[in-house]
């Protein structure tokens, strides 16, 4: 693959000219470092920049200072495997085909650390990673802990990962040796530290590299955060979203007390990795990107965990920090970037080429301001309800979109949620239906149609895809409800 060396960057040409320009280092070293700091279930809505006064986030608020703060960035499909498909492959589930949990990623997909390793790069993984899947007929927890071959590493060569773990406190990993080992104490402090010494490591070589950090908190379970991290939050003191249901409230604090337990502890951590990139003497060439696969409901409108299209489930924070690219002053922009399009993304402000197998737009040019952002909307869906929200617990398909102001899905029955979310920001009222919002929810209808067109997709029964693809269910996931419940 080749690399598109800019002519803006001034400083590239004029050390090519002073030492040569066939010097195949030099040439490398124009190449930023990507360091890919993912987290497992964190809402957009628990980050102090974003303006939520309870939750500490000092490191990640210093962070957003000095970065591109994104604030529409949507999980196209809010649930774990979907999401980390996507941002692996920047393809639509239906493309790559994991809509459901522990499903695997065919070996031979195009992603992201194939394509930086093509094109020089040193690659590395640490932690939790959620595409593996297992067999027909496989136990489905066996298979989050079984080993990860390294030709199912989809271009990772540095590894230190496992399937899916909660058991934050007693975490094990495999290493590329196929040993199985434990993370000591606490998992994210612990592979944060690795992620540290293979940052100090390559920073030290001349060709660049992609690291992903992959942590598991703050997805529950919520109690499991290291003690000094617990006390510093009391359910009493916190302030619940005006959408979580008094009924649900007491429980809702007590988790959101854990939730920020935990996002406290991965703040300390984010703070090691800005520490560390600092003292390498990187920073200025290393693109620092800071998200989540998708959100958590809480109890907002009575739901917890993920997979529906409220605003909790689907938006998730998201920084870019490149300072050869942004310098080191932030700023915020309501592009609505979705998970398929943050591999075409980086893949541009790395100039590297985009694949034809990336469906995701490539907004390198949109963020730096050379090019006008006319995105009009990103496609939400669930294609097959499963697990905490499977169809007995009130699960159902969708397809949907996020606009700038608009939230609107449909389900198999027709049209189903219409939120104006510069009115009603909690998504309180739901405005299918209603006269005086027809004409807007026409215009969005057309706009989801002709989405789903460009994706060839029929917006089937969830059991036609599973049978398509050859999928089993888990426990009860296929049980239908006769009457899918309202909200």
């Amino acid at each position: 693959m080749k690399v598109k060396i800019v002519s803006s960057v001034a400083l590239g040409i004029g050390l090519l000219t002073s030492i040569g320009c066939n010097n195949l280092k030099s040439e490398e070293k124009l190449k930023p470092n990507v360091i890919f700091v993912l987290a497992d279930q964190w809402r957009a809505q628990s980050t102090g920049y974003c303006g939520n006064i309870d939750v500490k986030t000092p490191a990640i608020d210093k962070l957003a200072k000095e970065s591109i703060v994104f604030t529409n960035a949507v999980s196209c499909c809010p649930v774990c495997t979907p999401a980390r498909a996507s941002l692996l492959t920047g393809q639509y589930t239906l493309t790559h085909g994991l809509f459901y949990n522990d499903k695997p990623l065919d070996k031979n997909a195009n992603t992201i650390a194939k394509i930086y390793k093509s094109a020089g790069y040193e690659t590395g993984y640490i932690g939790k990673w959620h595409v593996n899947g297992h067999e027909p007929g496989e136990n489905t927890w066996d298979a989050r802990s079984k080993i990860i071959p390294n030709d199912r590493r989809q271009g990772f060569e540095f590894w230190q990962g496992l399937e899916c773990t909660h058991d934050y406190n007693n975490s094990w990993y495999w290493g590329n040796d196929d040993k199985k080992a434990r993370w000591e104490g606490y998992d994210a402090f612990a592979q944060t530290k690795s992620a540290v010494h293979f940052i100090n490591q390559k920073a030290r070589d001349d060709k660049p590299f992609i690291l992903f950090l992959s942590w598991g908190p703050p997805h529950d379970p919520y109690s499991t955060a290291p003690e000094q991290y617990r006390k510093m939050y009391s359910k009493s003191s916190l302030e619940l979203r005006p959408n979580v249901p008094e009924s649900k409230a007491d429980k809702a604090k007590e988790d959101l007390a854990g939730y920020y337990a935990h996002i406290t502890a991965l703040d300390d951590c984010m703070n090691e990795i800005l520490v560390a990139i600092n003292n390498a003497g990187i920073k200025d060439n290393t693109i620092l990107v800071f998200t989540s696969d998708h959100g958590d409901m809480l109890y907002s409108h009575g739901f917890i965990n993920k997979q529906q299209p409220w605003d909790e489930s689907i938006k998730v924070p998201m920084l870019i920090r490149f300072p050869k690219a942004f310098g080191n002053k932030g700023k915020s922009i309501d592009l609505l970037i979705g998970t398929p399009d943050i591999m075409p993304t980086l893949l541009g402000l790395s100039n590297l080429n985009v694949p034809e197998s990336v469906e995701g737009t490539d907004y390198s040019e949109v963020i730096k301001g050379k090019e006008k952002d006319i995105t009009e909307a990103v496609l939400i869906e669930c294609v097959v309800p499963f697990h905490q929200w499977n169809y007995k617990k009130g699960g159902r398909e969708y397809r949907g979109i996020r606009t700038k102001r608009y939230t609107y899905c449909r389900d198999l029955n027709g049209p189903w949620l219409l939120f104006d979310n510069q009115n009603d920001p909690y998504q309180l009222t739901n405005l299918v239906g209603r006269v005086e919002y027809r004409d807007v929810q026409v215009r969005l209808e057309k706009i989801l149609e002709k989405k789903l067109i460009v994706r060839k997709d029929e917006f089937l029964p969830g059991d036609q895809y599973m049978k398509k693809w050859e999928y089993t269910w888990d426990n009860d996931d296929s049980l239908r409800n006769v009457v899918m419940p309202g909200i």
